[in-house]
């Protein structure tokens, strides 16, 4: 099986990392490439999944998000509304499940290389039934939302490493109430910054090893 590419975009904006995204989607379908891992970071954009009603998690005004510098783009993705920022690790995994045609499963895939990763980092993340995304007990440290086109898969995952949280104030991040977990950062939880470019190694490698598992195991039902 050929190794997953890994991209490194470095800072973008997001509407275009959105257009570059889909047309890596349009190559992986053609054939033109093979599985491949995209890393960036985004300039401050408050994304709107498919799931309605995400505008209404939109906390702050106009004017609030002009001071603040953050953008609002809408989002071919599942999910609500979330962050990404500088400091935030997002992961765009441009893969094929062809011959591994279950969403769900997917998504268990995405979480398990997190929970990975972020043990590699000395944190005990886990799953939380009924929700998508890592945990910290009740503190969400990623987010996860995919689109699927001819099972080929985009979009994935967003890890807050460094991220500034003080901007998830102006959502009601993937519609989380206060009442079912508040948001986290391996900065926060480890008491100091870590950098970027070990964290996606980490991640990288984790990916590339649960890959092969992943497409060679049962299609749930």
């Amino acid at each position: 099986m050929p190794a997953v590419e890994t991209l490194d975009w470095g800072r973008t904006g997001y509407e275009d990392a959105y257009r570059r995204q889909e047309a890596l989607v349009t190559r992986r379908i053609a054939g033109e490439i093979g599985d491949t891992l995209v890393f960036t970071e985004h300039e401050p954009v408050f994304t709107l999944g498919l799931r309605a009603g995400a505008e209404n998690h939109l906390v702050w005004s106009a004017e609030q998000l002009t001071r603040e510098g953050i953008a609002v783009a809408r989002t071919n993705r599942g999910g609500d509304i979330t962050y990404h920022g500088p400091g935030q690790i997002v992961g765009y995994p441009i893969v094929s499940l062809a011959t591994h045609q279950d969403l769900h499963a997917y998504l268990r895939f995405l979480e398990q290389v997190l929970i990975n990763g972020v043990g590699a980092l000395g944190l005990a993340a886990s799953r939380r039934e009924g929700l998508t995304g890592i945990w910290l007990g009740t503190r969400k440290v990623a987010a996860i939302g995919v689109a699927v086109k001819r099972w080929v898969a985009s979009h994935g995952f967003a890890l807050n490493v460094n991220a500034n949280l003080a901007h998830f104030q102006g959502i009601v991040p993937c519609g989380l109430s206060a009442t079912e977990g508040t948001v986290t950062s391996l900065q926060a939880e480890l008491g100091h910054a870590l950098d970027l470019a070990e964290v996606k190694s980490v991640l990288a490698g984790e990916f590339r090893t649960l890959w092969p598992e992943f497409l060679a195991g049962p299609v749930q039902a």
